[in-house]
């Protein structure tokens, strides 16, 4: 006759190994510690009551992704910043739902990886150059970077009237080269999230060019208008956090089994420098 387990030692089983019964919702892989992502965490976990575990990725040295995954079983895996949606390119068994990553729209990615781009609509952009009664609208990026965002901002301005003058850089040293073309061929200059075209360097000069060619820089973050830039669309990472968390509720809800979807920021916030916005003769704008 089989021996019954004690039920102490069933408990005790059950405690040290609580995922043999169920499997996790969400893993959530988090880039870094930096109030950002905290911000973006409240807002997830606000809106939505997901049975989550987050690892921090910058507390070790390496993390097996692929182990964690068959050991934790989630059902759905979210990173928050882009190591975060590194690690997670290298499993396909479950869904990837990604925030705060400019990775995430810099290339195709397969159809299990999708979430929030980090860059407002281009429309919102667009939108308010036709504000600012900008005609001509001076960009400098790398293709390999930020071509599909370009892209998609192409196919776009012409409803709102403007043009896109675009200037290609593959090296942050060419910039310089690329700024002398600009010269009094656009009124207004768009500053992209692309790191080839934004460095310590480069973002000073693009400023000066601002200022000594009297156009108006705006810019992906509130941090460049304190630097210099007139005006500034900027994400609200708490309210991606509520979107990346209403997204993950239903992808749970649903037997995932297509593509999930990129999505644009629902959210961005207008920041604005009047004193450089005074000193081009510009009204601020009211997006």
């Amino acid at each position: 006759m089989r021996t019954p387990i004690p039920y102490m030692l069933l408990f005790f089983i059950m405690l040290v190994s609580p995922r043999l019964a169920e499997a996790l919702d969400v893993l959530i892989l988090q880039s870094g510690r930096s109030p950002v992502y905290t911000d973006a965490l409240r807002g997830l976990h606000g809106a939505a009551k997901l049975d989550s575990k987050t690892l921090v990725l910058s507390d070790y040295s390496d993390v097996d992704v692929q182990r964690l995954v068959r050991e934790e079983r989630p059902r759905l895996l979210i990173a928050l910043g882009d190591r975060a949606l590194n690690e997670c390119r290298k499993t396909r068994e479950v869904p990837v739902l990604a925030l705060l990553s400019l990775a995430l729209t810099q290339r195709a990615v397969p159809d299990h990886i999708g979430g929030i781009a980090m860059t407002a609509a281009p429309e919102h952009y667009l939108e308010l150059f036709a504000q600012m009664r900008a005609k001509r609208v001076g960009v400098l990026y790398d293709p390999r970077l930020s071509g599909l965002y370009v892209k998609r901002a192409l196919a776009e301005a012409e409803g709102y009237g403007v043009t896109i003058v675009t200037e290609t850089l593959r090296n942050p040293r060419d910039l310089q080269g690329k700024l002398e073309k600009l010269k009094g061929d656009i009124d207004l200059l768009w500053l992209l999230p692309d790191s080839t075209a934004i460095t310590t360097v480069n973002l000073e000069a693009l400023l000066v060019f601002s200022m000594t060619q009297a156009v108006p820089a705006v810019s992906f973050t509130g941090q460049y208008v304190k630097n210099g830039a007139a005006v500034a669309l900027d994400i609200d990472p708490h309210d991606m956090g509520g979107q990346a968390g209403e997204m993950a509720q239903s992808l749970l809800r649903s037997s995932w089994g297509h593509r999930v979807p990129i999505v644009d920021p629902r959210k961005v916030r207008l920041q604005v420098n009047e004193s450089v916005l005074r000193k081009l003769h510009l009204k601020p704008p009211s997006h």
